[in-house]
C-alpha cells in the first residue's frame, strides 16, 4: 500500500480551565490514504471538529504526531512550509453563515487564499479559476459580485467548497458540511461532494455525527466517544458487525423511513461505566479482524475473540 497522505500518531489536545482539564482528544491514531474518503463519527461534543482543527493547525496539539504528505505539522512552521500546508489542506466549516465574511462579496471570499499563497501571478488566471470553481459547484459568475446574505443556506455551504476547492488542495476536512442545512438541501450538498470526489480525486476526512450519512459517503469509518477512536474498520464491515457497545448504541439511533418497523426498533443504550476498567485492565485498540479496530480490554478481547457479544 502507498504512503498514506495524512497519518494521524497519538493525538492529543486537551483544554484547561484552572485546575480542570478537559481532554477533548485523548491519544488517537489513524490514516488516510490518497484519494480516500475517511469518515469520523460521534455524538456532538466527543472531540470530532477538535480533531480536524488540530489536524489544519487551527488547535495546537497538546502531543502527538500529525504527518501530511511526508512531513510533520504539528509544530512551529517557517512562512514557506506554513504556504505549502494551507495550499494543499483546506476546510469546510460546519456554519457557512459563520465562515463567510459578510462585508466581502463572492469572488474576494473564494479567492482569498489563492492571494494569501500567491497562486496566480495573473489576476485573470485567478478570475477565470474562480469562475470555473462557481460553475462546478452549481452557481454562475453573476454570483460572484453578490454577498453572502443574498444566497440560501445551500448556496452558502456552495461557495464554501468553491473556496475550498480553488487552491487546488490535496486533502479536504469537511466539518459536518450538511448539519446546518434543510434536509433537501442536504442531499444535494452530498451529491455535489461526491461528484466533486470522483471527478478530482479528492481526499476528504468528512466528519459528522449521522451515521446513515457517513455509511453513504465514506469508505472506512473511525467512530469516536469521550475524545477516544472506539471503532475503526471499512463502512460495510461497521454496519454489518458492529462490535464496541457505544457503535451499536449509534447504529440503532439511526432512523427508519417505515413507520411499522420505527414503531418496533429497540434502541441500544450505552453505559460507558458499565466496562468496569480499573488501572490494570485500561482498553486499547485492537485488531478483532483484518483492517477492523475496536478499544477493548484484555477481557473483553477475549470475549469477543469466543463470540461473545460486549
Amino acid at each position: 500500500m502507498d504512503k498514506p497522505l495524512l497519518e494521524v500518531k497519538n493525538l492529543s489536545k486537551h483544554f484547561y480551565s484552572g485546575r480542570t482539564v478537559l481532554k477533548a482528544v485523548d491519544d488517537i491514531s489513524f490514516a488516510i490514504q490518497k484519494g480516500e474518503t475517511f469518515g469520523l463519527v460521534g455524538e456532538s461534543g466527543c472531540g470530532k471538529t477538535t480533531t480536524g482543527r488540530a489536524i489544519i493547525r487551527l488547535y495546537r496539539p497538546s502531543s502527538g504526531q500529525i504527518i501530511f504528505n511526508g512531513s510533520s505539522i504539528e509544530g512551529k512552521l517557517n512562512r514557506e512550509q506554513t504556504r505549502a500546508v494551507t495550499r494543499s489542506m483546506q476546510m469546510i466549516f460546519q456554519d457557512p453563515v459563520a465562515s463567510l465574511n459578510p462585508r466581502m462579496t463572492v469572488e474576494e471570499i473564494v479567492c482569498e487564499g489563492a492571494k494569501i499563497n500567491k497562486i496566480y501571478a495573473n489576476p485573470r488566471d485567478l478570475r477565470q479559476r474562480m469562475e470555473a470553481m462557481l460553475s462546478m459547484v452549481g452557481l454562475t459568475r453573476e454570483h460572484a459580485t453578490r454577498y453572502p446574505h443574498e444566497f440560501s443556506g445551500g448556496q452558502r455551504q456552495r461557495i464554501c467548497i468553491a473556496r475550498a476547492l480553488l487552491t487546488d488542495p490535496d486533502l479536504i476536512i469537511a466539518d459536518e458540511p450538511i448539519s446546518s442545512l434543510d434536509v433537501s438541501i442536504q442531499a444535494q450538498v452530498l451529491n455535489l461532494l461526491n461528484d466533486l470526489r470522483r471527478e478530482l480525486g479528492l481526499t476528504i476526512l468528512f466528519i459528522a455525527h449521522d451515521l446513515s450519512v457517513v455509511k453513504y459517503f465514506s469508505e472506512r469509518v473511525a467512530v469516536m466517544s469521550r475524545g477516544r477512536i472506539v471503532e475503526m474498520t471499512e463502512s460495510d464491515k461497521l454496519y454489518s458487525n458492529p462490535i464496541h457497545p457505544y457503535t451499536k448504541s449509534l447504529l440503532s439511533a439511526i432512523p427508519i423511513p417505515d413507520p411499522h418497523v420505527e414503531k418496533s426498533r429497540q434502541r441500544v443504550s450505552y453505559d460507558y461505566d458499565a466496562h468496569g476498567y480499573t488501572e490494570s485492565s485500561q482498553p486499547a485498540m485492537r485488531e478483532v479482524a483484518p483492517g477492523h479496530f475496536v478499544m477493548l480490554s484484555e477481557s473483553e478481547l477475549q470475549r469477543v475473540s469466543r463470540g461473545e457479544s460486549l
